[in-house]
């Protein structure tokens, strides 16, 4: 299985990505860090498959190194 990078949020995403936001209001950038890691961990676990993860660790660099 291969990470789906297509759309897949629907109605929902805009709603998803205001309350990213704010669970960042108040924070310095230090702790804005560690949520984004304390997240990021949370969602990996969730996944459980570490295949899947690699995959989308190497999408999301493969992202910003372009």
């Amino acid at each position: 299985m291969t990470i789906n990078t297509d759309f897949n949020l629907g109605v929902e995403s805009d709603a998803l990505y205001n309350d990213l936001l704010d669970a960042h209001t108040g924070l310095s950038a230090d702790k804005s860090s560690q949520l984004n890691a304390a997240l990021i961990l949370v969602m990996m676990n969730h996944i459980g498959d570490a295949a899947i993860i690699r995959d989308a660790i190497r999408t999301a660099r493969t992202s910003i190194d372009n």
